[in-house]
């Protein structure tokens, strides 16, 4: 049964937000509590609240959203996305590249991103270089959480897998990479992952 993508990015969408944005609220409800006393406390936990959010958001629309075709994407803004959304979290991304990319490509790399945070449940680090055309992508953590169906999916057209709402990057990824023209390898061991595809 083909999964209905557009439900599925809008739940992960609000699965993923619905923590910051509650922190927000929690926020609001103790600066009304406090009244005319210090809020300092209040007032930064509504700080980071919303600069997750942002972040957040952010990343998504990179990584969901469209990428039209011979469109590039500034590095600068690449590194203050990854660098605003490893602010506080367990993942480091560590972006080598040095000039702009397609739009395709960092879309690529980002829904990668994601299905990468599902196995790093503990936190780790996530390197990505550029070599020509040639992409890759490695993930390194003291422990990783492998769904081997959903992994092998990514590669194998013929792999029927079910994908919930949290899971969604994991149908996308074959998606994007044949829009963009790109064909995706990987590999990984207990500790780490590398996905390496071909940009065209």
């Amino acid at each position: 049964m083909r999964n209905d993508l557009a439900t599925l990015v809008g739940s992960r969408i609000c699965h993923d937000l619905i923590s910051p944005i509650g922190a927000i609220g929690n926020g609001v409800e103790l600066m009304a509590l406090t009244g005319a006393g210090d809020t300092s406390a209040e007032m930064a936990l509504i700080a980071d609240s919303v600069d997750s959010a942002s972040a957040r958001i952010r990343f998504f629309r990179i990584a969901f959203g469209a990428a039209p075709a011979g469109q590039s994407f500034p590095r600068r803004e690449v590194l203050k996305v990854l660098s605003d959304t490893a602010r506080g979290g367990r993942i480091n991304y560590d972006w080598q590249p040095d000039d702009d990319a397609s739009r395709s490509d960092v879309r690529n790399a980002f829904v990668l991103f994601q299905c990468f945070e599902t196995a790093m449940v503990h936190g780790g680090d996530i390197t990505i270089t550029r070599d020509g055309p040639v992409w890759t992508l490695v993930a390194r953590a003291d422990r990783l959480k492998i769904d081997g169906d959903l992994w092998n999916g990514l590669t194998d057209p013929s792999a029927q897998v079910e994908h919930s709402p949290a899971q969604v990057q994991f149908a996308l990824i074959p998606q994007v990479m044949a829009e963009s023209g790109c064909l995706l390898t990987l590999k990984w061991t207990d500790t780490m992952i590398t996905a390496t595809f071909r940009s065209a």
